[in-house]
């Protein structure tokens, strides 16, 4: 939660009382809440006040009661965590019937930052003898024991990304100490952040799914440190007992993942293959590539059952194309 100024063209949304609009800075607006830093009991207290406005889209009773059962599931995650000693923001007040929750403010950077600072100096060194990964090593330890705790706690994240990370610096300085460690420093206390989609359960398919999330996120947004995620995960299969079963989960859910993604098209799309291995026009009244049955496996779309054999196309002089895709 960085005190950076609010992006421009973000939409001003009238503030629920008793919030003063002139003690408010917007920091992000999401589909769901907005983010604001302000101060809460005292104005030596800074927070972070997280508001849903009304959906004019939704009927007003049903608006009502999802934005009362996603506020009262937050803060009850956030408190749970909090007994557990899992780093995260705690929880100075809510109202539901408003929608509107405010959290302890972190002081920090966000790990995106963090990591991408790093990368950037360690591109900058000259020669390979001057790099090295002791220095992010412990960054990312830090980060899989602080997801272990969550699960330890019986808690998934739903969305665990590096910009739902933040670095605390050590101590009580304050942003005073903030300032002074600098945004993209490694130091620093690693405290997880929005919690909208998070829940209590303790499967291991869903803690499994979770460390999959942060895997691909990770891999995506830091392509240069990707081949050192396994620091993340060996640290992690040390924080709590049920640890290395999850990560052996991990594996299956790995594999799915995969699978998923070796098939951009169903079976029967795979035919419409012709000899150069250019696709063939996708029939007008297919209107899905990516339907699936409930062993998510593909499935063919009724326009194209009558061409799901293969047999029908591989033979010798045969035609690649059914006879609307030509």
């Amino acid at each position: 939660m960085t005190s950076h100024p609010p992006a421009e063209g973000l939409k001003v949304h009238v503030l629920p009382a008793p919030f003063d609009p002139a003690n408010v800075t917007l920091i992000t607006q999401g589909a769901e809440a907005l983010l604001y830093r302000t101060t809460f009991l005292a104005p030596s207290t800074p927070a972070a006040l997280k508001v849903r406005p009304q959906k004019p889209w939704r009927h007003p009773t049903l608006d009502k009661r999802l934005t009362r059962q996603r506020i009262l599931a937050e803060a009850r995650v956030l408190v749970k965590c909090r007994k557990e000693g899992v780093p995260v923001p705690g929880v100075l007040g809510l109202d539901w019937e408003a929608g509107w929750v405010v959290m302890e403010w972190v002081e920090g950077w966000s790990v995106k930052e963090a990591v991408r600072g790093w990368e950037k100096r360690e591109g900058a060194r000259q020669s390979e003898q001057e790099r090295g990964g002791y220095e992010i090593e412990g960054l990312l330890r830090r980060i899989g024991e602080a997801v272990g705790r969550l699960h330890k706690a019986g808690v998934v994240h739903g969305d665990l990304t590096t910009s739902n990370m933040m670095l605390r610096p050590l101590g009580s300085g304050g942003a005073g100490q903030a300032e002074e460690s600098g945004a993209g420093s490694l130091e620093g206390e690693v405290v997880l952040i929005d919690f909208g989609l998070a829940t209590q359960a303790t499967q291991e398919e869903e803690r499994a799914v979770d460390l999959y999330v942060l895997e691909r996120a990770f891999g995506s947004t830091h392509p240069r440190s990707e081949g050192r995620f396994g620091v993340v995960l060996e640290a992690y299969g040390e924080s709590y007992k049920g640890a290395k079963a999850t990560l052996k989960r991990l594996e299956d859910v790995r594999m799915r993942g995969r699978k998923k993604n070796s098939k951009d098209y169903p079976p029967a799309v795979l035919l419409l293959t012709d000899l150069e291995g250019t696709v063939a026009p996708w029939p007008d009244e297919c209107d899905s590539r990516t339907m699936h049955d409930r062993e998510e496996k593909r499935r063919v779309p009724a326009c194209l059952q009558p061409y799901q054999k293969a047999e029908s196309y591989t033979g010798a002089g045969s035609n690649p194309y059914p006879p609307h895709a030509k």
